[in-house]
């Protein structure tokens, strides 16, 4: 056995393996060891797939993660043959005949893939807790917090070091969020940098962005490498880098001008530690050379979560829809909150999706403006810690309210009466931050450079911090990315598990 593989980030063990040091084989039974070990205990893997993996590694692999074990995310990410549930009870024996198009590019950089991570029902929620594994992802940091989500069951596996990568996607935060909760580094694409297809153009109207969770930033970098660029078909393609990203980490980022804030969109509070993880790395960057100034694009927060949780409630109508034309599953094999959050979606008329989605460009135009005079806009990944399992959990009387809202159909009543602003409110502070990127196209990253408790007496946790760039400008993240890693290294942190 190979008792050295979580020392070991993607790219160094591609290394061991084209040295022939290490087999493929031999990696792939040392992540399949490291799962058996703590899987029972994060429930991040949902569908193992061990038996396709070891028939890969018994033919040569080529490309640049050649016998690297790898994990997809259980939604976006098909692979054929096997089940692709979205988190959803509906869809839990819906096997797509073909490869996502990310896949194929996954495969063709030599990835062993050996099993798929939970994700809360159609990437939905902030903590992967979906009834139809009936347990919740829990956080390798604290096995008592949620790794966040959509991606938790992905951030979980690589903290936990089955996986040194895995396979995200972020439509409001669902790779930075994860990253922040789990002591992580993940870049959240431009909108278009990597393809959907075939079964997609855009996800969430171009919300949506794939890459992966890993913890050193070049593995980050080569894998967007590996599966940028569009497919055939694809709604539009985003111009291509001027040099690889992997040469990226390696370049200096030159004297960059950063605005930061730590005060929330919202208005809402922000904890302690996260404006703490703020200032420090704020005073890092100084240290470092940059400018650094307090500074936020002028524009209404509260504004941007509505256009945010409208796209939110009809994507999940769409997304029940889908599901039933595929399999014809009846109304009650969707989660009650999904149901809730359905009933909006088809309550809302298309004038008023459209009429928010034209306010993108407002964020898109006042977040253009703050690049003019700054390079990087550095905030909180998130408001809060991850909440403890279950905290979220929708109470009896609000559960037997919904039932009887939906038995009603009274969706208008219920956008009328001011639950839903309240909603919205008490859902988007935990995580304030990261939709501004969403709606704006905007590459983003969540760096791990801080760790506190957050609470006395509680485990330490990480604190990640955002910073968002140009569209188009991944290089930028990427290399200042590298330059911190360098400055503060964060991979020797690993928790006790």
């Amino acid at each position: 056995m190979f008792k050295e593989y979580t020392h070991y980030d993607a790219t160094g063990l591609a290394d061991l393996i084209a040295r022939g040091e290490i087999s493929a084989a031999e990696a792939l039974e040392a992540a399949i060891a490291r799962a058996a070990q703590v899987n029972p205990r994060l429930a991040a893997i949902c569908i193992p797939m061990e038996q396709v993996a070891r028939q890969r590694v018994q033919s040569p692999l080529q490309g640049p993660f050649a016998g690297v074990p790898f994990l997809l995310k259980d939604i976006g990410q098909d692979y054929a043959g096997v089940p692709s549930t979205s988190g959803s009870r509906a869809l839990r024996d819906w096997i797509p005949d073909q490869h996502a198009e990310i896949v194929n590019r996954f495969l063709a950089a030599g990835l062993v893939v050996f099993g798929k991570t939970a994700t809360p029902e159609f990437a939905l929620k902030a903590e992967t807790s979906p009834l139809l594994w009936g347990r919740a992802t829990r956080n390798p940091w604290d096995i008592e917090r949620t790794p966040g989500g959509s991606s938790g069951g992905a951030a979980a596996a690589v903290a936990a070091g089955i996986v040194p990568a895995a396979g995200a996607s972020d439509g409001g935060g669902s790779i930075r969020i994860p990253s922040s909760y789990c002591g992580l580094f993940g870049l959240r694409p431009s909108r278009g940098r990597v393809p959907n297809g075939p079964g997609h153009g855009e996800f969430w109207d171009g919300a949506s962005s794939q890459h992966a969770l890993t913890r050193s930033v070049r593995d980050s970098a080569r894998l967007l490498d590996a599966i940028a660029g569009a497919d055939a078909g694809a709604p539009f393609a985003i111009a291509a880098p001027e040099r690889a990203y992997a040469e990226e980490t390696a370049r200096p980022p030159g004297r960059l001008r950063i605005g930061y804030s730590t005060q929330s969109p919202l208005g809402t509070p922000v904890h302690p530690e996260y404006v703490q993880a703020v200032l420090h790395t704020a005073a890092l960057l100084a240290d470092l050379g940059h400018d650094v100034t307090p500074a936020q694009p002028q524009l209404d927060g509260h504004a941007l979560a509505r256009s945010f949780v409208t796209m939110y409630f009809g994507q999940t109508a769409a997304s029940i829809a889908r599901a039933r034309r595929l399999t014809g599953a009846g109304a009650r094999e969707f989660e009650l909150e999904t149901r809730v959050l359905a009933l909006l979606g088809r309550t809302l008329s298309a004038g008023d999706y459209v009429d928010q989605h034209l306010h993108w460009n407002e964020y898109t135009r006042a977040l253009g403006r703050f690049h003019q005079t700054f390079d990087l806009y550095l905030t909180p990944t998130a408001a809060q810690p991850p909440n403890r399992i279950g905290e979220l959990a929708t109470p009896p009387l609000q559960r037997a309210l919904a039932e009887v809202v939906l038995a009603l159909g009274a969706g208008r009543l219920l956008l009328k009466s001011g639950m839903v602003a309240e909603l919205v409110e008490t859902s988007l502070q935990r995580v304030p931050f990261t939709q501004l990127s969403n709606l704006t196209g905007t590459p983003s990253m969540s760096v791990p450079l801080h760790w506190a408790a957050a609470e006395a007496g509680g485990a330490e946790l990480p604190f990640g911090v955002q910073f968002v760039g140009r569209v188009g400008d991944e290089a930028t993240l990427f290399r200042l990315a590298a330059q911190l890693e360098q400055a503060r290294p964060w991979d020797r942190r690993r928790p006790a598990l």
